[in-house]
């Protein structure tokens, strides 16, 4: 599972287009610790917000969620 969670966040720093306060963070993230790092807290944000999602089976919005103060 930390692989899949690790291979996620990997493809949302690199690969996605997409614009959303999860990703904007990240990219903040990986200009100040690097890519590893940034890749390793975006896995483990992903895996607390599906965490979260299962508990009050709602569907995630990226568009919805408020930034994170740095």
């Amino acid at each position: 599972m930390r692989g899949l969670l690790y291979e996620a966040a990997a493809m949302i720093l690199n690969r996605s287009r997409d614009t959303s306060s999860l990703r904007a963070w990240a990219l903040a993230l990986k200009e100040r610790l690097g890519f590893k790092r940034a890749a390793v807290a975006l896995a483990r944000k992903l895996a607390v917000i599906m965490h979260a999602m299962l508990q009050t089976v709602e569907l995630f919005n990226p568009h919805q969620a408020k930034p994170v103060p740095e």
